[in-house]
């Protein structure tokens, strides 16, 4: 059990039978009346965001958020498939669990995993990846104008604004917390 008045930012908890996450507090002392945490958090499994203020002395359960990493198999168009490399256990998740990180991940990729309760609700790729440009424009000779950039599709299906100098069969560095070119891979 963990008391509102140990909220901190990161810290998991439970209500309604559901885990969320703490965003945001703040431990207040009015003049009059009672102390209250005012604390803004996330439910993990639906992102919806509240803001509510507890009485230090509320408790709630824990929520244990299980971390794993696991290698991305394949798809077979409804389901993906990733596998732990320690129990080689395959788990199929939906698309909508894995459309973000997706776009990042190549088979055989590693990918971070997270569960509540033995149930996936988040897959996340690495932060960096090296994916090849399979499609992208010809840079045009003499468009050299300041940051000039043009998409580029990566052999996972990404588009990414790439510099005009990019071309097609090259390796690409992306942050994959922002979609953003990094720098070409060597």
């Amino acid at each position: 059990m963990i008391y509102a008045s140990e909220f901190r930012k990161g810290n998991t908890f439970e209500i309604n039978g559901e885990p969320h996450v703490i965003i945001d507090f703040q431990h207040v002392k009015p003049g009059k009346g009672a102390a209250f945490v005012r604390t803004k958090y996330k439910n993990i499994l639906t992102g919806a965001i509240r803001d509510e203020a507890f009485n230090p002395n509320d408790k709630f359960p824990k929520a244990h958020i299980e971390t794993k990493q696991m290698q991305y198999l394949y798809s077979d168009g409804e389901l993906y498939y990733f596998m732990d490399a320690e129990t080689y256990d395959q788990v199929p998740l939906m698309a909508d669990q894995v459309e973000d990180a997706i776009m990042y991940l190549r088979e055989n990729d590693i990918a971070t995993i997270k569960f509540y309760k033995d149930k996936a609700f988040l897959v996340e790729p690495p932060n960096f990846v090296n994916l090849k440009v399979i499609e992208t424009e010809p840079g045009v000779k003499g468009d050299t104008a300041t940051n000039v950039t043009k998409a580029a599709t990566v052999e996972t299906g990404a588009v990414v604004h790439v510099p005009i100098f990019i071309e097609e069969g090259e390796t690409i560095l992306i942050d994959t917390r922002t979609g953003d070119y990094l720098s070409r891979s060597k």
